[in-house]
């Protein structure tokens, strides 16, 4: 009798065990379920609002100062730009002052808007907000697409350089136009007319019916478009440069796009060359277990995951694998790339450079992160642009049509 009340409370603590057991695992896949499907949205989502990451301690008017907690964007040398408030106020940050105390000291180059406080903040590459403030002639535009207008900075070339050089500047990820202002001054002084594209689900460009980035594999159609606008106004040589995700446009659209004949050189600034390799990367630095970030490329793939992330058509993303693809590149390839990157690793960029050396030239960095290398060393980042731009993308010789039918900003 002791014993079968044994096995009978053995049996009732098995019983309670198991589910006990089978309740924790079905509340282990249901977290993985939720934490997969926001990783999954969370990368084809476009960004409205960037996280506040950085903190102000203090700002000193009169020494033209301000202090932040040290971080590696905050501690970083070179210059750039510094939001506050929920993205209300705006100032250009320059050199590094002093160091202590878990915190930094920059030199407050001016404030473009808002009022002077201290709490959360973010450091931008951005370090232009508007185009006029280049202090070069400017116009508007817009690229007819299969969605609509997309808006366009145009910056001519100078009056005595061959107006049938242009360049196409393509935005990153959870970016916008003024990525690229930065790069418009190394181009014009180059000769060349620069043509800063936008493209869908940026913000400024038309969406798509699903609002969801196809991480290159939908907006290199509007590049595609950039490119036809540019040769009916003039273009007889063209660059193209991608801004990370827009390394991963860039590269779709000279793989699957038409009319590109006048396409005749690429740079690439912190690019995604593997998108599977570079989600991978980031799931890791988010300390997201790997089945769950394997889940999560899966679904973005998946025929039937539409309804849960919202995305039109699946994303083919070993198609976006360029190391593999290196034997159907052509064009002479500048890239550049920190190893420090922290968002898109580097990996790619120099396996590309390794497979294809004949026609890749890499220029890494270190200490810069991600997108930010003209903050950090712009004597060397234009050189390294200037230089290239001489030896692989001479000067057109056929004629050019007529220019830009554009509204003067």
């Amino acid at each position: 009798m002791a014993e079968s009340g044994t096995r009978s409370a053995f049996g009732k603590a098995l019983g309670t065990a198991a589910f006990v057991g089978a309740g924790l695992v079905l509340a282990t896949a249901a977290l993985g379920a939720v934490v997969t499907t926001r990783v999954a949205r969370t990368v084809i989502t476009p960004v409205r609002r960037r996280p506040q990451n950085q903190t102000i301690r203090s700002f000193d008017e009169d020494a033209g100062t301000v202090t932040l907690r040290a971080t590696p964007d905050a501690s970083m040398p070179g210059r750039f730009g510094l939001w506050w408030g929920g993205d209300t106020a705006f100032a250009k940050v320059g050199g590094l002052i002093e160091r202590g105390d878990g915190s930094v000291t920059r030199e407050l180059e001016g404030v473009e808007f808002g009022e002077l406080r201290a709490g959360r903040a973010r450091i931008s590459g951005y370090y232009y907000l508007q185009p006029e403030a280049l202090g070069l002639p400017v116009m508007s535009a817009e690229i007819p697409t299969d969605l609509g207008q997309a808006p366009a900075w145009i910056f001519p070339a100078p009056d005595d350089a061959d107006p049938g050089r242009w360049v196409i500047q393509v935005h990153g990820w959870g970016a916008s136009r003024q990525e690229g202002l930065r790069a418009v001054r190394v181009f014009h002084e180059s000769g060349f007319t620069c043509l800063l594209a936008s493209y869908r689900n940026d913000g400024d460009a038309p969406e798509s019916e699903d609002r969801r980035y196809g991480l290159g594999g939908t907006e290199w159609r509007d590049i595609e478009a950039a490119i036809g606008y540019a040769v009916e106004h003039g273009a007889r040589s063209i660059v193209l440069m991608g801004w990370s995700m827009g390394g991963a446009v860039v590269l779709q659209t000279i793989t699957r796009g038409k009319g590109l004949e006048h396409v005749t050189g690429i740079v690439l600034e912190s690019p995604v060359i593997d998108w599977i390799d570079t989600l991978e990367y980031q799931g890791n630095m988010l300390r997201i277990p790997d089945v769950m970030t394997r889940a999560a490329l899966r679904l973005i793939e998946a025929e039937w995951s539409g309804p849960i992330t919202g995305q039109g058509a699946p994303i083919d993303l070993r198609s976006m694998d360029f190391v593999a693809r290196a034997s159907e590149l052509s064009l002479p390839m500048l890239i550049l790339h920190s190893d420090d990157d922290g968002f898109v690793p580097s990996t790619g960029s120099r396996a590309l450079a390794e497979a294809r050396s004949d026609i890749v030239t890499l220029v890494p960095f270190d200490t810069a992160l991600h997108t930010k290398l003209w903050n950090y060393d712009e004597a060397k980042w234009t050189s390294a642009i200037a230089g290239w731009l001489a030896e692989h993308v001479p000067a057109a010789t056929a004629p050019a049509a007529a220019a830009p039918a554009a509204t003067r900003e």
